[in-house]
């Protein structure tokens, strides 16, 4: 939804608040599509100032789907949004744009107010997803959820779930080999 940001300059030191539904459905990271499960309306407080400068203040709570990162079980992510941002309309459009990051939400006088919470989402989105700190993944060669007890496949690594590169089949008998020579 875009906000007209030049209604708010003509009414100097009035505060306006709102409440702005947005219309997005999921955020999009890296080719990924992560659903939105809830989200609550943008709560908007604008002020202008001074001539020209509008003080943009913006609260959101947003709860995303994700898979984790290791056993690929859905993990719920909320987010809570909180932006501020001064924004002086007196400098040129390029000055303006260098001195705000996130410019791309502002287009000319209008703010698009679902622009503003993706950017936020994706600024705040983890770099890892985790349904918990010590999440032990999938077994790589039979697909199986560690987390739920040992898989079954025949494994030939030292910890179950790993599969040994047969290349290295040779250096495991002679430490092997080695261990039991020594004992």
């Amino acid at each position: 939804m875009l906000v007209c940001l030049s209604e708010v300059m003509n009414r100097r030191d009035e505060t306006v608040r709102m409440d702005v539904g947005t219309e997005f459905s999921a955020l999009w990271k890296n080719g990924v599509k992560y659903p939105v499960q809830k989200k609550t309306p943008v709560r908007l407080t604008l002020n202008s100032p001074s001539p020209k400068r509008v003080l943009i203040e913006a609260e959101a709570e947003c709860i995303l789907s994700a898979p984790c990162d290791r056993c690929l079980k859905e993990v719920e992510l909320p987010f809570e949004i909180r932006y501020r941002q001064e924004i002086d309309f007196a400098k040129p459009e390029g000055e303006r744009t260098k001195d705000l990051e996130e410019m791309s939400c502002i287009s000319g006088y209008d703010l698009d107010v679902d622009r503003l919470v993706m950017e936020e989402l994706l600024v705040a989105f983890p770099a890892k997803v985790l349904c918990r700190e010590d999440c032990k993944g999938i077994c790589s060669v039979c697909g199986a959820n560690r987390n739920e007890g040992a898989c079954r496949c025949e494994c030939t690594a030292h910890d179950p779930g790993e599969r040994l590169d047969p290349r290295m089949a040779v250096i495991r008998d002679i430490f092997n080999n080695f261990n039991e020579s020594s004992s």
